[in-house]
């Protein structure tokens, strides 16, 4: 199996949002900012993800056809 661009991208998309979440989950958020912006960063990650995800699909679907 071949490493690709996308695999790298979502690799570091998943460790950071990761990351993130396991501060939410031991409530070591400062701040309510701090938590609201972390909850962001998350929303964002995985909006994110679902994007390369898709393209990825997509990209694979043309190339079957």
């Amino acid at each position: 199996m071949t490493t690709t661009a996308f695999d790298v991208v979502l690799k570091e998309i998943k460790e950071r949002r990761d990351a993130l979440v396991e501060v939410l989950v031991d409530g070591t958020a400062r701040d309510y900012a701090e938590y609201k912006n972390l909850c962001g960063e998350i929303r964002g990650l995985s909006l994110a993800q679902s994007y390369i995800t898709d393209l990825v699909r997509q990209m694979e679907k043309s190339e079957d056809e």
